[in-house]
């Protein structure tokens, strides 16, 4: 069970505007880059920043959201997290990259934790 990486959570309106000037901030191209239609969001990792576009509707229920933890197996954060008093407050649901789910810790912190799927 080990966190592989820590994502940084931008929610933005338009992600179009947005990539040539992280791509140049950062000095790296954009990692990977999908949309959600169903909820109206486009999402794309450049470096260690995950960039969230959308309307301010579709972004409201995720703006709590304050990281991306991507790990090794959810369900084994699940399990953990859940022992130490965590509530897991959506998913676990299939996503494009694999499956997430969003905790709430039990210092009030909301972290969204991914597994990449070998597919995605």
């Amino acid at each position: 069970m080990k966190v592989l990486k820590t994502l940084s959570r931008l929610y933005i309106s338009d992600l179009n505007s947005a990539l040539d000037f992280y791509e140049d901030l950062l000095g790296t191209p954009t990692a990977m880059r999908f949309e959600i239609p169903q909820i109206g969001l486009e999402l794309a990792q450049v470096g260690d920043i995950l960039l969230i576009a959308g309307s301010d509707e579709a972004l409201k229920p995720f703006r709590s959201t304050q990281a991306t933890f991507l790990v090794d197996s959810l369900d084994e954060f699940r399990a953990y997290l859940e022992e130490k008093g965590a509530k897991i407050i959506r998913g676990p649901a299939k996503v494009p990259t694999g499956k997430n789910m969003t905790v709430k810790h039990p210092d009030g912190s909301v972290i969204e934790y991914v597994e990449h799927s070998n597919t995605a």
